[in-house]
């Protein structure tokens, strides 16, 4: 359905509709600290402000100007390059996060080569590389750096069987920094140490990780606040625009802006009062009103109800 084929009473029944008396406008107090523009602040246009200063306060390593098509266009290239680029040579692309992980893990996968070809065994295949780390760590690489420790702790069983059964599943990380400063082998004192710095570089790209995504998720919901600001702003500016157009002496602006605010608080009877006694939102102008009879009849408080009870049946049948 498109905004033609509504009427003003089914487009602002999302915040309106109800019995209103007449007579009872205590209810709707149109000072500045209750409407908008004035002293109070209102909390959707709050989340407005924020937003807009979040918007300029964006983290550089997260912003990206996709209007910018000379920087889209020299960022894609630098993707093809790296590329290109050996594993050793893409080492130094990574954050310095995603670096510290992948340098213990490069000297667990080490300590196991050298322990593996010491004891005659079979190297495992390790897959993990520094390109897979980039730009950023996801969870999902866990699951590749966990299965690839597993090969390794495999091979540790077999070059050391004794030693690693003694060792508690359980153990914590200090536990196994305390095996690895009693054990002779060298070998295996790295390939434990490595084995800690892994587990605790991933915490730390875990919590890095959800860092970025409640940031943007925020900025998602920042930026549906934004949406429906301008929908309602464009919504409110209509009717402005079709009061003005009808020449009523008020201020349509403030009219229409008091009338969504106190809609907020209660829709129902906000509807009722708009359509019903919209000076209730904002004062009739007897200063514009138009004396009758070529001015010989001075404007009476009358003339005030009579154009009052006008505007609310202009509004009621409104069409936006």
């Amino acid at each position: 359905m498109s905004d033609n084929d509504l009427t003003s009473e089914s487009l602002l029944k999302d915040f309106l509709g109800g019995d209103f008396d007449f007579e009872d406008t205590s209810s709707f107090k149109t000072n500045d600290e209750d409407v908008p523009g004035g002293a109070g602040d209102d909390e959707f246009d709050q989340l407005l402000r924020d937003f807009i200063f979040s918007e300029n306060h964006t983290d550089e390593e997260d912003s990206v100007d996709i209007t910018n098509m000379s920087a889209v266009v020299a960022a894609a290239k630098k993707e093809e390059e790296l590329k290109s680029q050996s594993d050793e040579e893409f080492i130094d692309n990574l954050r310095e996060q995603e670096r510290n992980l992948f340098d213990a893990y490069l000297n667990f996968k080490s300590a196991i080569k050298a322990m593996a070809q010491e004891h005659n065994i079979k190297l495992p295949k390790f897959a993990l590389n520094a390109k897979v780390l980039y730009p950023k760590y996801k969870p999902r690489m866990a699951q590749e750096i966990a299965a690839d420790t597993l090969m390794g702790w495999d091979v540790m069983l077999q070059a050391h069987p004794t030693r690693i059964s003694s060792i508690d599943p359980t153990a914590t990380d200090e536990q196994l920094l305390d095996f690895a400063e009693k054990t002779t082998d060298d070998n295996l004192q790295l390939a434990m140490i490595s084995y800690v710095e892994i587990l605790i570089e991933i915490e730390g790209c875990e919590i890095d990780y959800e860092k970025r995504r409640l940031r943007a998720k925020k900025k998602k919901i920042e930026k549906e606040i934004m949406e429906e600001h301008q929908k309602r702003a464009e919504r409110a500016q209509k009717y402005i625009v079709k009061i003005r157009e009808k020449k009523f002496p008020i201020d349509a602006e403030r009219l229409v802006k008091n009338f969504f605010k106190t809609s907020k608080k209660d829709a129902e009877n906000a509807y009722k009062a708009l359509t019903t006694n919209p000076a209730t939102f904002a004062p009739i102008d007897f200063g514009k009103i138009k004396p009758r009879f070529f001015g010989f009849i001075k404007v009476t408080p009358q003339d005030g109800i009579r154009i009052n009870k006008k505007l609310g049946e202009f509004l009621k049948k409104l069409r936006v």
